[in-house]
């Protein structure tokens, strides 16, 4: 396999998508001129025209409409939300219809729309353009939430987010697009609702998905320095969540840590803690640990950044502490 970026991975299973299927095509702000904010559109425009690659007003509610109705009437859209922190502006659209729809109508109607929402905090962009709304949207019934971590389950997973019929919030993180990795070449896909052990561990399970698995994988190559092999689970898709995986993962290990760069409070984690102290409390030999951001706005300043969002130490100190129960 060639190595590219997330970003080229993300193009790459768009042009795929949009070449074998008619009915897919793009919508979103300045993804047509300037190839989208990140680079991950550019030379879809030449390829396909303006006609499949659409730039649109700056109306996140007109935006999700629209491609809501396209999606009914047979189209597959991929709508670009220029960040995550967008969404929120079009929540009776996403909420009261898109994700509804389907349920409200007997499943005579499909909701085959693609939501590409750029998430989490890079360079101080501040408060209102550094959210990770994860948690939200996994409260409310209707969506599938993917959230991958390396460029090759960005291609996969877009590709099995365009082909499903149910509404897909597809996140991905903005620190990622630069990331290089191992990509197949031609039809690639990674199922929906698979989790993926990538580091094999016996002493604890470290849970993560999206950029926190990259700090995940480094606290476990610190913790086997010290003599402690932690296992390291992908998430992939938030929803719907891989809990076979989980719990053959941690019943195993015995020992659990999730982390994820959301809130701490209310956020996935919780959820994920809960279930595992329900299903295998018998087996535990400590309390599951949950790492997260401070429950504050997401600071301009850098270092105060830093300290808001999850670190590697944050999740070395939550591993030695299940470590530490006898």
């Amino acid at each position: 396999m060639r190595e590219i970026t997330f970003a080229e991975a993300t193009r790459e299973a768009m042009e795929e998508e949009m070449a074998r299927d008619p009915r897919v095509f793009l919508m979103g702000e300045d993804i047509a001129k300037q190839g989208g904010i990140f680079g991950q559109f550019k030379g879809l425009p030449e390829r396909f025209g303006l006609e499949r690659v659409r730039d649109t007003p700056i109306s996140e509610p007109t935006l999700v409409g629209s491609a809501l109705g396209a999606a009914l009437v047979g189209a597959r859209p991929v709508l670009d939300i220029h960040f995550a922190d967008f969404l929120l502006l079009a929540m009776d659209e996403l909420v009261n219809q898109a994700a509804s729809l389907r349920y409200m109508s007997g499943g005579k109607l499909r909701v085959p729309l693609v939501i590409r929402a750029p998430d989490g905090a890079i360079r101080s962009a501040g408060a209102h353009h550094s959210k990770s709304l994860e948690a939200l949207f996994l409260h409310l019934p209707g969506f599938k939430v993917v959230a991958p971590a390396t460029p090759k389950d960005a291609k996969g997973l877009l590709k099995s987010a365009i082909r499903s019929d149910d509404p897909v919030l597809y996140l991905e993180h903005k620190a990622l697009y630069p990331r290089r990795g191992p990509v197949p070449e031609g039809e690639y896909l990674v199922p929906l609702g698979r989790a993926e052990v990538v580091r094999p561990g016996r002493d604890l399970t470290l849970i993560s998905y999206s950029l926190t698995l990259h700090k995940a994988l480094e606290a476990a190559e610190v913790l086997a320095r010290g003599g402690v092999e932690a296992e390291v689970v992908d998430l992939k898709t938030l929803y719907p969540l891989d809990w076979e995986t989980l719990l053959a993962s941690v019943e195993n290990t015995g020992r659990a840590v999730v982390a994820h760069e959301a809130w701490r409070f209310l956020g996935l984690g919780a959820e994920i803690a809960a279930t595992l102290e329900e299903r295998l409390w018998r087996k535990l030999k400590a309390p599951v640990a949950r790492v997260g951001a401070a429950h504050v706005p997401i600071p301009f300043s850098p270092p105060l950044e830093r300290r808001v969002l999850p670190q590697v130490e944050d999740i070395l100190k939550a591993a030695q502490e299940v470590m530490a129960w006898p």
